[in-house]
């Protein structure tokens, strides 16, 4: 396993790069799929557009005004928080290699820095606005096509999506949460897939309305690009040794060509430190391994996921009633999830006898939402004809 680049390049290339010890294996892959979420989404609207399906919006600009105190504040207190903590870690790079998590989240930094970098961020910000000022500012008019909103929707997508998944897995930890709140909260570590799925979509759905996007073109436009999203993001899962995998594999292997590590693994030098001590490790920080080895079940979702992913991406011209397509998505992400929970270890409730985990309700939910939502976006295109008629 490789629970930062640093350890994949020095053991793929031989390279030892210390710089990239910084960026954890999870969170590239993390990055990586609201890329490809972002570029997918971006074509998805475009091509709508072209169909005329949705419209480009008008939005007023306020253009020749110099740089407000607010603007000069915001600037300032931004190039602060930057310059505290660059020259800081500059300062102490070993250690910040070391313990990223700790570097980012302390309040230690460097005042000069800080202070140097609010002062050039101020003035950076003061000549832009100097540049393009006017005698008299006015409002004009900027047509703004949905696909130019996809920058906003990532990150709106990216915040949301992390509060959401912090939420919903102290939910499903909430002994954790209570024993110790701050670490739940600010530690990169503990993230519930569903629960960043649900809190991104409201606020995506939220954004997308505001700006004049119909909700079903947006969400149908997203769903190849979720699943996909899901499925890069797995990867981090997987080569980072998260914590996310299955129960003990103890069954024979079915087919003799498929790899070991396929059918049981065990996650080697994993970057939650589960399990036990590897042999002659040289790595006194990730030197765990799991005995017995278990189903690499964030493998399997990599491979269903992709591949569900370019289902979605076939069927994404075939289907025309809008809102079907993301309903399809719904079926499909439930189906996975709810059998991949079978095999995976994960929190188990007890109501009245019936043992499920979080994620099987709420991939359950989602099936049935996408089977109702087919029928009544079904019915809603025929009334719609019929009104037409």
């Amino acid at each position: 396993m490789y629970p930062s680049l640093y350890y994949a390049i020095k053991d793929l290339f031989g390279f030892d790069l210390p710089f990239f010890k910084m960026v954890q294996s999870f969170g590239f892959f993390v990055a990586v799929a609201f890329i490809f979420a972002a570029y997918f989404l971006s074509k998805e609207l475009k091509r709508k557009e072209q169909q005329g399906l949705i419209q480009p919006g008008t939005i007023k600009v306020l253009k020749g005004q110099r740089a407000t105190a607010a603007e000069l504040i915001t600037s300032g207190l931004i190039g602060f928080i930057a310059g505290y903590k660059i020259l800081y870690i500059a300062m102490n790079f070993s250690a910040f290699t070391e313990n990223t998590q700790g570097f980012l989240l302390s309040f230690n930094g460097s005042w000069i820095g800080g202070l140097l970098a609010a002062a050039v961020s101020v003035y950076l910000k003061y000549s832009e606005k100097e540049k393009t000022k006017r005698e008299i500012p006015a409002w004009e008019p900027e047509i703004v096509h949905p696909y130019q909103l996809v920058g906003n929707i990532t990150l709106i997508a990216a915040f949301a999506g992390i509060i959401g998944a912090k939420i919903f897995h102290n939910l499903e930890n909430w002994d954790d949460f209570i024993a110790d709140p701050l670490t739940a909260l600010v530690s990169f570590s503990g993230l519930t897939m569903y629960g960043g799925l649900i809190v991104a979509s409201v606020a995506c759905i939220w954004y997308g309305k505001k700006n004049g996007i119909k909700t079903t073109h947006l969400i149908d436009s997203a769903a190849p690009s979720l699943m996909l999203a899901y499925g890069i993001g797995r990867i981090g899962c997987h080569i980072a040794g998260d914590g996310d995998w299955g129960i003990p594999s103890t069954h024979p292997k079915p087919f003799s060509w498929l790899p070991d590590w396929m059918w049981s693994y065990d996650y080697p030098h994993n970057v939650v430190g589960e399990g036990v001590p590897l042999t002659n490790c040289l790595n006194d920080k990730f030197c765990n391994h799991l005995v017995p080895p278990v189903y690499p079940t964030a493998f399997y979702e990599v491979v269903m996921c992709i591949s569900l992913f370019f289902v979605l991406w076939y069927l994404r011209k075939r289907i025309t009633i809008p809102g079907v397509l993301f309903c399809a998505y719904l079926i499909l992400n439930g189906i996975e999830r709810f059998f991949i929970e079978k095999i995976r270890v994960n929190t188990l409730y007890n109501v009245n006898g019936f043992r499920f985990t979080q994620a099987e309700l709420i991939s359950t939910i989602l099936f049935f939402l996408g089977v109702t939502g087919i029928f009544y976006f079904r019915r809603l295109q025929q009334k719609e004809l019929a009104a037409k008629n």
